[in-house]
């Protein structure tokens, strides 16, 4: 259940007068007397009463989509512990089993239909999370106007044909075909923006059409396949009537930036304890273990040798059961620091390889992590007959050299990188590279005078960057690293344009580089110890900060030993630190060595809780 666990509950953010909203994601409705099933999104039926009984007799109320939407729009409020129930894929033990439950209850819920597996036609067949099934499995036109009618079900399109994966990379990985680029593979390259927008505009338009021929009312929510969403399929859905938008997942969207509300997923046929867990008003912060892996370890020319080392990393990284990879999606095969390339289609850099998106995806599905697109801001060498290359500011001493972010030029053209990145791989957060700095020396075209000023124009210059990544990937969480300098010197922000402070108000994680050789310090036990102390004394800053550990000497450019790596791991445990990390995973060398660092960084493991 330890994914369920993760799941976060949605706290709806409609207008202030409005009480708690919990959304809750069902699919099929299994009766265990009548055999096992291998629907790994099935809820037993038992299950689904005992839920049932739990809200009930725990004060929950159990509301409509409808009331939802006027609660949104400035109308009633939604009463205190209010609870939708939404059931997706319209299979056919809604009609059997949950329908009479929601008369008996007098409950509303929201049935999302398939309308392409509703019309299946007669001899065809389909695969359903390993079912072989017909259109029996599903409801049929009838059953839904009946349910319609009763007032109890409102329709809702959960599309008409992309519930499914499409080829989304050159490697063959199927991905949710709501938000991806059909890769073709015989003129290789990717279906246009335009063309991707025709065809998801198609698939609604049927749709649509199908519910309101067969209900006589045309639907008002989209329930995306999968969780699987951006702002332009928002915009399509809307334009069609269906302003009310809902997904899954572990980010908690802004539902008046993106008009889309988080469903806390029922998966896994969890019990009464679990519903219970996911209903707690708050949470305990959960130790986070990261591991930040360098893209340029994978790539080989030869995309067999590729394979392997992809293989060799998977195995890895799921044998060490962390939580989070940060993954570099650009290239710096010469080390000096600066992005010559990246592993992604975009429209200004060369691309050494496509292989973000397919590493990207791995490391979800087989590794069972989120991804954090780990990406520099300032850091990249535009082509010398690219305009940019004339802003830029020449790296000093151990500074790389970098792009002048107060020149409106350069802040539109690395805009384009990152809303490229989010439009061809699928991942869970941003990660700003150490290069998102700038010193009190750099000759800036447009900028506020070193200090707090400057820190903050930088965050804003970021958060820039984001919004044009959500474009793609609206659900996208931000992690920024930050040097340990500002942190033990808060007299240096000046130095740096950075402060922990403002990155833990601006981002929802912190990386914090608890590497003393960048800083030319002792790496003795007195130097952690004050670092974890800095810390914990900044409200807040123990929750969102990440003490990302060195496994290299960065003067001397040998290997860290993995039994030192370890004792800090701890040593920073004993002293508060909740959430741990490294850099970098020399995987083909296996260093750290995995199995001595793993009971250090792994989740299933936590020798010494932070106080």
């Amino acid at each position: 259940m330890r994914y369920l666990m993760l799941a976060l509950l949605l706290l709806l953010a409609i207008p202030v007068h409005a009480g708690r909203l919990v959304i809750l994601s069902y699919h099929d409705i299994h009766d265990a007397a009548q055999g096992p099933t291998t629907d790994p999104d099935a809820t037993s039926l038992d299950h689904l009463v005992a839920h049932l009984e739990y809200l009930h007799a725990n004060g929950w109320t159990a509301v409509s989509a409808s009331q939802v939407r006027a609660a949104g729009q400035g109308g009633p409020a939604l009463p205190d512990k209010a609870f939708l129930l939404t059931f997706d894929d319209g299979l056919e033990s809604f009609y059997t089993r949950v329908y009479p439950l929601l008369q008996a209850y007098h409950y509303p819920a929201l049935l999302a239909l398939v309308t392409g597996w509703i019309e299946t036609a007669p001899g065809d067949r389909l695969n359903y999370n390993g079912r072989d099934c017909d259109a029996s499995c599903f409801v049929t036109w009838a059953q839904v106007r009946q349910m319609q009618r009763s007032g109890l079900v409102e329709i809702a399109s959960h599309t008409h044909a992309l519930h499914e994966g499409i080829l989304g990379n050159p490697q063959g990985n199927l991905l949710p075909s709501a938000v991806t680029r059909r890769y073709d593979p015989s003129r290789g390259s990717y279906e246009s923006e335009a063309a991707w927008h025709d065809r998801i505009t198609g698939d609604l338009t049927r749709s649509v059409a199908a519910i309101r021929e067969h209900t006589g009312v045309a639907p008002q929510a989209i329930v995306w396949p999968y969780g699987a969403f951006n702002r332009p399929g928002r915009e399509i859905a809307a334009a069609l009537g269906m302003e009310m938008s809902l997904t899954l997942g572990n980010a908690v969207p802004d539902p008046v930036r993106d008009h889309t509300l988080d469903r806390l997923l029922m998966g896994g046929d969890p019990g009464v304890a679990d519903l219970a867990w996911q209903l707690l008003p708050s949470h305990p912060v959960e130790p986070r273990r990261v591991v930040q892996v360098d893209l340029d370890y994978v790539y080989d020319p030869d995309p067999a040798q590729r394979e392997r080392n992809l293989s060799k990393l998977l195995d890895r990284i799921k044998r060490m059961d962390v939580d989070q990879v940060w993954l570099q999606a650009y290239a710096d095969p010469d080390g000096d620091g600066v992005a010559d390339a990246l592993y992604f289609p975009n429209r200004h850099l060369p691309m050494r390889a496509d292989l973000f998106g397919r590493v990207a995806w791995q490391l979800r599905t087989r590794a069972g992590v989120q991804v954090y697109a780990w990406m520099p801001s300032l850091a990249l060498r535009p082509r010398a007959d690219d305009p940019v290359a004339a802003w830029g500011l020449p790296g000093k001493g151990k500074d790389v050299a970098r792009l002048d972010p107060s020149q409106p030029a350069v802040r539109a053209w690395v805009g384009d990188l990152y809303e490229d990145l989010a439009g061809h791989a699928a991942f869970a957060g941003l990660l700003f590279s150490d290069d998102t700095l700038l010193r009190d020396t750099d000759r800036l075209h447009d900028a506020p005078p070193p200090g707090p000023a400057r820190t903050a124009w930088l965050v804003d210059y970021t958060h820039e960057l984001v919004e044009r990544a959500r474009r793609w990937r609206p659900q996208l969480r931000t992690a920024r690293n930050l040097f340990a300098a500002p942190v033990l010197d808060g007299k240096t922000e000046a130095w740096f344009a950075q402060s922990l402070p403002a990155f833990v108000a601006g981002y929802d994680e912190v990386g914090l580089m608890a590497m003393p050789q960048l800083d030319r310090a002792r790496p003795d036990k007195g130097w952690f110890e004050r670092l974890a102390g800095a810390v914990a004394a900044v409200p807040g800053a123990r929750e969102k900060t990440m003490f990302e550990l060195a496994t290299r000497d960065w003067r001397t450019r040998q290997p860290i030993a993995t039994a030192t790596v370890l004792a800090r791991m701890r040593l920073l445990q004993v002293h508060g630190a909740l959430h741990l990390g490294y850099y970098p995973d020399d995987f083909p060398a296996d260093h750290p060595q995995l199995e001595r660092i793993r009971p250090g960084i792994s989740s299933a493991t936590y020798p010494y809780r932070g106080r």
